[in-house]
């Protein structure tokens, strides 16, 4: 692995005459840096990093470092980092001022990222032209510097350190084909605090690329101190970054640290059989239903990753996770058309504690029709004597709108009951242990180890029941924008013919007169007698998630 020296240290400086502090000097001195240092960082003490928008004081400038800016689409995602301990700003606390037109608008959503402990603010784009130019905090008038944005399409935006002491890399940027591992040898990774200054950056061998999943060997100096390059100047003392390039070019811009979250002395039994990630956006309404349900029948944890939701869906996790039954952790992903990425970044954080795991979407319902749980199948899975199995494959069937015109109140389990007759595709249940190295999945399912294999479920023991097409006011939102990387977003005129699209429905998000009657092939009350059953109140006759439907 070759590496570039950095820091710029000439080895052959000579050394300097070291200047001599008399001993009584020296310990006054050394008292009084401790004694300012006491009263600056005690925790009852004064703290000028505080965000004045919760103690603010008079004539006192809040610090808060602006760890990065990017540019999507349809707005500029601000990135804070606070010290520990620090309380946060709210949407109110905060206006996003812009040059050309010379205006101010509020944040469309301050998002508290616990993962890496950072607020992302989302401040609208404007038009004509509005660029965004700093944060003002409302109770002082302060300005926070932004600096300049980098394009959300061409950038390294996510590390960790895995187990074997391999950095693995989120990026966007180089168009790689899907399902389909490129050549390592075309690409480099790069570490330091400025990805573009080639005399200030180590380099490493890259592992394996697929996709926008980058593996690297991450040099022996990084794995001793993550978090900084130990400079000899100030500005170097920051966390460092990591970047790839391909051979001959400049490395992509980078927001991504990389951080040791992975565990490595992993227990004999993993704290959870069944696990479940998700994407999504905007879903809340619909979140509260799908989790009871799925728990009742065994998940057992929840990976909800948050792709720009602007619902109330923060108060629907936290009302969920006081039921101690529940176990759901929300994770704020602003990267668009990244749902691949997304589900290798929640197989690694689920590796550590799920057996097994699920990846689905919220109108995706598994049906067991024997009235078995999720666990009697994993365990009877466990004791067959094929213990190479480590990926279930679960057929799934599509729910047209049944005839419906309005969201029902009871839910979708409820009010869904006529689909089509031939089922389409499959999803996963996996276990992580199992997944290749390169991560590769194309959403369905991940690409598995050599010596493991996938096995297809009996739709008579376990099926999907897909609620796809539901009431237009619903379905229309799919036209926004797609999560999936390789998959077209609707109003794009391409892969028109494609299974990702509504058949006969075309690029416009315009209601057809008998939608209400699509896709209605067969009746199917399977599920919607089983959730009656299970969850219907004998007092009331209401189900659990109404009052969040109505």
């Amino acid at each position: 692995m070759a590496q570039i020296p950095f820091l710029g240290i000439k080895h052959h400086r000579k050394k300097r005459a070291a200047v001599q502090i008399p001993r009584k000097s020296f310990f006054w001195c050394t008292l009084l840096l401790v004694c300012f240092a006491a009263f600056t960082f005690s925790s009852r003490g004064f703290h000028p990093w505080r965000p004045a928008a919760t103690t603010a004081l008079p004539g006192v400038k809040p610090i808060v470092p602006v760890i990065e800016t990017v540019q999507f689409p349809d707005e500029t995602v601000v990135f804070l980092k606070y010290p520990p301990s620090t309380p946060l700003f709210t949407k109110y606390d905060l206006y996003c001022l812009y040059l050309n037109p010379n205006s101010s608008q509020p944040p469309e959503s301050v998002e508290n990222d616990e993962l890496l402990g950072q607020q992302l603010v989302r401040c609208p784009l404007i038009k004509p032209r509005g660029v965004l130019t700093s944060l003002s905090v409302k109770s002082t008038g302060y300005n926070l510097s932004i600096g300049p944005s980098r394009r959300w399409n061409s950038l390294a935006y996510e590390a960790m350190i895995d187990r074997d002491n391999t950095t693995i890399v989120f990026v966007k940027g180089f168009n790689l084909r899907g399902g389909k591992q490129s050549d390592a040898s075309k690409f480099k990774c790069v570490y330091g605090w400025d990805v573009k200054n080639p005399k200030f950056v180590l380099q490493s061998d890259v592992v394996s690329i697929a996709q926008e999943v980058v593996r690297c060997n991450t040099p022996v100096s990084i794995l001793n101190n993550p978090q900084r390059f130990v400079g000899t100047t100030s500005n170097m003392n920051q966390p460092i970054k990591v970047s790839v390039r391909m051979v001959g070019k400049e490395p992509l811009e980078s927001i991504a640290r990389p951080k040791r979250r992975l565990q490595l002395n992993l227990p004999g039994q993993k704290q959870h059989e069944m696990c479940v990630c998700t994407m999504l956006r905007n879903q809340a309404s619909f979140l509260k239903e799908w989790i009871m349900y799925h728990t009742r029948i065994g998940v057992q944890r929840w990976f909800i990753y948050d792709n720009n939701s602007l619902d109330d869906i923060d108060d629907v996790i936290k009302l969920l996770s006081m039921d101690g039954n529940i176990n759901v952790t929300r994770h704020v992903w602003p990267w668009i058309k990244t749902q691949e990425a997304g589900f290798a970044h929640c197989a690694l954080r689920a590796r550590d504690v799920c057996e097994w795991v699920g990846f689905m979407d919220v109108d995706e319902f598994f049906h067991l029709p024997t009235g078995m749980s999720l666990l009697d199948i994993l365990r009877n899975q466990s004791r067959s004597s094929n213990s190479k199995v480590a990926e279930l494959r679960v057929s799934c069937h599509n729910f047209g709108p049944s005839g419906l015109k309005h969201v029902p109140t009871q839910g979708v389990t409820m009010g869904y009951n006529c689909r089509m007759i031939a089922p389409e595709r499959h999803k996963s249940i996996v276990k992580p242990e199992a997944l290749n190295s390169t991560l590769i999945n194309v959403v369905h399912h991940f690409h598995l180890k050599s010596e493991f294999r996938y096995a297809n479920m009996d739709r008579n023991v376990l099926v999907i029941n897909h609620y796809k097409y539901q009431v237009w006011d619903v379905f229309k939102e799919k036209f926004y924008r797609r999560v999936a990387t390789y998959v077209s977003d609707w109003q794009q005129h391409r892969n028109v013919g494609s299974r990702d699209r509504a058949p006969g429905l075309g690029t416009r998000a315009v209601e057809p007169p008998d939608w209400s009657s699509r896709f209605c092939e067969v009746t199917d009350t399977g599920l919607k007698d089983r959730v009656a059953q299970m969850f219907t109140d004998p007092n009331t006759g209401k189900l659990p998630w109404q009052k969040s439907l109505t």
